[in-house]
């Protein structure tokens, strides 16, 4: 695997305080549903360096990179795809969400991740469909 750790100098920890720090509303919205940095057990960093990549949330024990995708990666989707191969090469199940869904559907997000972070083979890494009614359209 790769290290997706620093070196000294090299600018890394420089960036992740950046971009944590200008976060945009899906990712802070997500890191409190219901504090994804505790998500069904498993422990979440933001804007951890995997490799050449920064992941907006990853769980290291869980092997889980969790991705918010904002109006840019419309546009590169092949860079998404270059980037998720790697990390589905390094050994990461990769949820990918758009800023919409977490925005105005936070318990299906919730639901998709938990379901993400379930140690059997029957559960999908990637929503498969659509997410699950947010509790008001439920009732």
């Amino acid at each position: 695997m790769a290290n997706s750790r620093y070196t000294v100098g090299d600018g890394t920890i420089a960036r992740a305080c950046k971009l944590r720090r200008d976060a945009t509303p899906a990712e802070q919205k997500l890191w409190n549903i219901p504090r994804v940095s505790q998500l069904g057990g498993a422990k979440f960093r933001r804007q951890q360096r995997v490799g050449p990549y920064y992941a907006d949330f990853v769980s290291q024990s869980a092997r889980v990179v969790i991705e918010i995708d904002g109006d840019t990666h419309a546009t590169n989707s092949g860079y998404d795809t270059t980037r998720t191969a790697y990390l589905v090469q390094e050994g990461y199940r990769v949820p990918r969400f758009t800023n919409i869904d977490v925005m105005a559907n936070g318990d299906g997000v919730a639901a998709v991740l938990l379901a993400a972070l379930a140690p059997s083979s029957s559960h999908s890494a990637t929503p498969s469909g659509p997410l699950p009614l947010s509790r008001g359209e439920r009732e």
